[in-house]
C-alpha cells in the first residue's frame, strides 16, 4: 500500500486574497495547518509526517472559470464534519448544504457541501464502515 495517495492540488481561484479568507480557516480544520505563502500562490501543507508533506495550493487566475468538478475532503468521524460545518460560516463559504446524510449516494454517507468565494465546488464528508448502523 501506498504512504500517500496524492502529493498536492493546485487550485486555481479568481481572487487570492478572497479565496485565502475561506480557506485559512478550512484547510487548517481539515488537516492542513501550514501556511506558506509564495510570490503568486498560498499553500497550506498537511500535518502528516512526510518529508514533503501533502499540500493545497491556491494558485490565482483571473481568467480562472469554475465548473462542475468538485474536491472532497475527507474526515474521521460525523462528528468531524460537523466541526468543519461550524467554522464554514466565518470562512465565508457559499451555498452551503448540510451537513446532512446523503444516501443517494450510499447508505450513511455524511457530507457538507459548498463553494468557495471564486465558485469551486468543496465537500466534507465521512462514510459509515460497511456494515455499520446509521
Amino acid at each position: 500500500m501506498k504512504s500517500r495517495l496524492f502529493d498536492h492540488i493546485d487550485l486555481r481561484v479568481t481572487d487570492l486574497q478572497a479565496a485565502d479568507a475561506l480557506y485559512s480557516v478550512l484547510l487548517p480544520a481539515i488537516g492542513f495547518p501550514a501556511r506558506r505563502v509564495g510570490a503568486d500562490h498560498i499553500a497550506y501543507d498537511s500535518a502528516r509526517e512526510h518529508s514533503k508533506p501533502e499540500f493545497v495550493s491556491l494558485i490565482e487566475d483571473p481568467e480562472h472559470v469554475p465548473n462542475n468538478t468538485r474536491i472532497a475532503f475527507w474526515c474521521d468521524t460525523r462528528e468531524e464534519v460537523d466541526e468543519v460545518a461550524a467554522v464554514l460560516p466565518r470562512a465565508t463559504a457559499l451555498n452551503v448544504e448540510g451537513p446532512m446524510f446523503n444516501p443517494e449516494y450510499e447508505p450513511g454517507y455524511y457530507a457538507i457541501f459548498f463553494e468557495d468565494p471564486c465558485g469551486n465546488r468543496l465537500e466534507v464528508c465521512w462514510r459509515v464502515a460497511k456494515n455499520a448502523e446509521v
